[in-house]
């Protein structure tokens, strides 16, 4: 048989990465935009109206980044009936880590016990999750057997600055987690489209603490705090994801029609309403959380993702399709099938 005709069967017959379990750990304090004005020169409705939000979790004690991780690992691996000692890699998507060293991740290791994974943190911010995601689907093709736990947390509490009332509304935090492996059924990962441009990253940026060596100092350090040019990141998301989306869905033959549901990265609700409208999706096939968590970055799609798991939005067979953009700048689009 003719080696073109043996390909897509094949490809078919390829294991592709299938999430096993979904989990998901949020601070046990809310805070409303009413507690934020009380801190800030804002309202409710100012913040409501322009993003969608009406409360976020902010950590507190016992809650650093990698117990948040670790919490959330445990929900996914107890719904995927896989142990800790079974996990060959864990991976943190994270721009507010616990520590620079060690990473996150190892610390979400030692937590749990795995002592047979490897383990090491990404950073792409809010698309750190689906950059992590096409990651194990690569690990998913060479080794169809590997289970592997990603995760995307974050404690951007520790990195906005109370002062400012364009960022400090925006942010909360939260960590939710997925069990990864290889199978063969149809099911899993089987596209990607992802993007970043570091020309922009002036737009939406955060400086890491002051060096110690004072010849390598930033003459404009601010402080270690999360910065934006809001009405610039508006306009650059909402075309990066549609062309993203578009742009993928056409390279695998598929309209929005066929997509089950869309779980976007939870920014602003001005964004997803204006991407929804662009993309022609009808508002019950999105999953909104936003309004309850705010924007929790790389946690964003994961927490979402156990919500929507859990509350039985997926059939399986349906098309998912993610939807992501963050700081450096990074975006894309993935698409699996549950």
């Amino acid at each position: 048989m003719p080696l073109a005709n043996t390909l897509p069967d094949q490809m078919d017959r390829m294991a592709k990465a299938v999430i096993l379990g979904t989990g998901s750990c949020l601070p046990v304090r809310t805070v409303s935009n009413a507690d934020l004005e009380r801190m800030v020169d804002t309202s409710d409705e100012w913040i409501a109206t322009r993003t969608g939000i009406r409360q976020r979790r902010i950590a507190g004690a016992g809650e650093q980044n990698y117990q948040l991780a670790t919490k959330a690992a445990r929900r996914a691996l107890a719904m995927a009936d896989i142990s800790p000692e079974e996990l060959e890699l864990i991976v943190v998507a994270t721009i507010s880590p616990h520590m620079l060293m060690p990473s996150t991740a190892c610390f979400v290791q030692a937590e749990l016990g795995a002592a047979n994974a490897f383990a090491y943190d990404i950073s792409a911010a809010c698309a750190g999750f689906t950059y992590g995601l096409d990651l194990a689907r690569n690990y998913i093709q060479n080794r169809p057997d590997m289970k592997i736990l990603l995760i995307g947390s974050e404690t951007l509490s520790a990195r906005v600055n109370w002062e400012d009332r364009n960022t400090c509304v925006l942010f909360g935090d939260g960590a939710g987690a997925v069990v990864v492996s290889g199978a063969t059924d149809g099911r899993g990962v089987f596209g990607s489209n992802l993007r970043s441009d570091g020309t922009l990253g002036n737009l939406l940026s955060m400086d890491s603490p002051e060096s110690c060596n004072p010849d390598l100092r930033r003459e404009e350090w601010h402080g270690a705090f999360i910065r934006m040019s809001g009405g610039d990141v508006f306009k650059h998301a909402v075309r990066l994801m549609e062309d993203s989306v578009t742009t993928l869905l056409r390279r695998h033959n598929l309209t929005i029609d066929d997509i089950d549901l869309l779980i976007p990265h939870q920014a602003n609700i001005r964004i997803l309403n204006n991407l929804r409208e662009r993309l022609g999706i009808a508002e019950e096939r999105v999953f909104i959380n936003l309004s309850q968590y705010g924007n929790t970055s790389a946690a964003s799609v994961p927490i979402a993702l156990d919500e929507a798991c859990r509350q039985g939005r997926m059939a399986r067979g349906d098309i998912v399709l993610f939807c992501t953009f963050g700081g450096g700048l990074t975006w894309g689009s993935l698409l699996m099938r549950w």
